[in-house]
């Protein structure tokens, strides 16, 4: 039996329960993206801390990595305890991960020459704690929504996603705003302070509201008359009941979404049976470069744009210019082009690629015509992807120039996340989506150090290079001028998110009919 609270039947009090879970999901998806702030923050740590390049590279891997790893254990906390704890234990988080990161660099003397080893992994280890956080967050704003509107999941999942992808924008702004000096530097310090209460705070509300509220007793009536059928539904019961013609015959309906592929049930396959599919590593190709580019660009964003001049014709190569305001249109950027894909992509892909049914014999069906396979989602991901990695190899030689970049990794970045969920179902099937998902995850969390680490090598490789270069004992940042700091790093990711490019033609070719 299922349990009814005394005020779900009252639907006044049930309206206002759902308006104040409404606020909290809202308040906590616009507050949880701090850890996409990191290039506000990075040129900060450069030049008030003295961090090389591959440490600020590792500082922003804690933070972008590590929301991976746990991700699976989250899912079942959320699942068996509810939402609210998940939004309890994010406000612990990222009190604790952003205010101890203030803390470590207010305490740091403005005079060292040399970076802290000891401040460093501090650093890390904060970030990493931010991170945690973020995960926590993402997963309580999500399973409230669609837990609560299980009849609109797709709007209540996708709106709660899109706010999360809208709070860099919305954090960037009011670092901007409240904490910037009149020539646009940064106050990191009070920024990051304010980041430890005001996540602290807000999760702490979603703490105490976010609960999924029973059914009303007249949606447990519907669900009992439903039952009186003996048999038990599942995913493969027909959606719709039989019915009679006006002949008396019965007329059978049948929307068979069997989860079938050639030599048995997708139900009964094992990991290892996925990962001896051959397309499961090349799907698992293309997100480790596309997603692992994308999250090295979003980290080290802000280098990206100390590196080059705001004008070529008026700063010379080695003038380090004011970037914080440049930095935060680049943040806005992306966190705008990421949320608009996103809210785009997912209903044009239900529109024109409507997900398939299988049906016993292991052929693929659909209710509504199928104009194009869902695999042409991903790659046009990575076609604009490759395309904007060319553009800093052949066009990029000042800060605005960067712009181009920053939309088209938040283009690339949403549309990806927005259309990978279903094609791993449709492939493989709708009753291990959790756990095959969760393995596809690994890719971004083993390609975004690799990419990263190459961009911060390549930098670091060319600082003795810069005539009259910084850190030569002079107290300023260690850290490279010019195109030369990031040119490599960029040829190399337009090679490879091309061959990815080639890969999803090849999933297009062998998925045709299926997604």
């Amino acid at each position: 039996m299922l349990s009814i609270h005394r005020d779900s039947d009252r639907p006044h009090l049930r309206r206002a329960r759902l308006a104040i879970i409404c606020f909290s999901i809202g308040a906590n998806a616009i507050c949880a993206g701090g850890i996409f702030c990191f290039p506000l923050i990075s040129p900060a740590l450069a030049t008030h801390l003295k961090l090389t390049q591959p440490q600020l590279t590792t500082i922003a891997l804690a933070g972008m990595a590590g929301q991976y790893p746990f991700a699976a254990l989250v899912g079942k906390i959320v699942d068996y305890y509810g939402p609210w704890v998940c939004s309890l234990a994010a406000a612990c988080l990222f009190s604790t991960g952003f205010g101890l990161f203030a803390w470590e660099i207010a305490n740091t003397p403005g005079d060292i020459i040399q970076p802290s080893i000891s401040s460093f992994y501090r650093l890390v280890f904060y970030f990493f704690v931010s991170a945690l956080g973020t995960v926590f967050s993402y997963f309580s704003s999500v399973f409230a929504a669609s837990k609560n509107f299980p009849d609109y999941i797709g709007v209540s999942a996708g709106t709660s996603m899109a706010l999360f992808g809208l709070s860099p924008t919305f954090l960037s702004i009011l670092a901007s705003r409240y904490f910037s000096s009149p020539d646009n530097e940064l106050d990191v310090t009070h920024f990051l302070q304010f980041l430890a209460i005001l996540c602290g705070c807000v999760h702490l509300l979603g703490g105490l509201t976010l609960h999924v509220i029973p059914p009303t007793s007249k949606d447990v009536a519907t669900v009992a008359a439903l039952s009186d059928n003996p048999e038990e539904p599942d995913e493969r019961t027909a959606l719709l009941p039989n019915k009679t013609n006006g002949n008396g015959q019965i007329e059978v309906r049948v929307d068979i979404t069997s989860d079938v592929v050639e030599g048995g049930p997708k139900a009964k396959q094992s990991a290892l049976d996925v990962l001896k599919d051959r397309n499961f590593w090349a799907l698992a190709f293309v997100v480790f470069v596309v997603l692992g580019t994308c999250e090295m660009i979003i980290s080290n964003i802000g280098t990206i744009v100390l590196s080059l001049p705001r004008q070529t014709s008026a700063i010379s190569l080695t003038e380090p210019p004011s970037t914080s305001h440049t930095t935060a249109t680049q943040v806005r950027a992306f966190s705008i082009t990421n949320t608009l894909s996103r809210l785009l992509v997912g209903p044009l892909a239900d529109i024109i690629s409507p997900m398939p049914s299988g049906a016993q014999d292991g052929t693929h069906r659909s209710v509504r015509k199928h104009f194009i396979s869902r695999t042409a989602f991903l790659t046009l991901s990575a076609a604009v992807l490759a395309c904007s990695c060319a553009w800093m190899v052949v066009g990029v030689r000042e800060q605005r120039s960067i712009l181009a970049l920053s939309v088209g990794v938040g283009v690339t970045y949403g549309c990806t996340f927005t259309v990978l969920p279903s094609l791993v179902s449709s492939v493989w099937g709708l009753s291990n989506l959790g756990r095959n998902f969760g393995i596809i995850t690994y890719a971004p969390f083993l390609g975004t150090p690799v990419f990263s680490y190459l961009y911060a090598f390549v930098a670091a490789a060319h600082l003795p290079a810069i005539e009259g270069g910084t850190g030569a004992g002079d107290g300023t940042a260690e850290l490279c001028m010019g195109p030369q700091c990031w040119l490599l790093t960029f040829e190399v990711s337009a090679v490879v998110t091309t061959a990815a490019f080639g890969v999803t033609l090849y999933l297009w070719r062998v998925w045709k009919g299926k997604v």
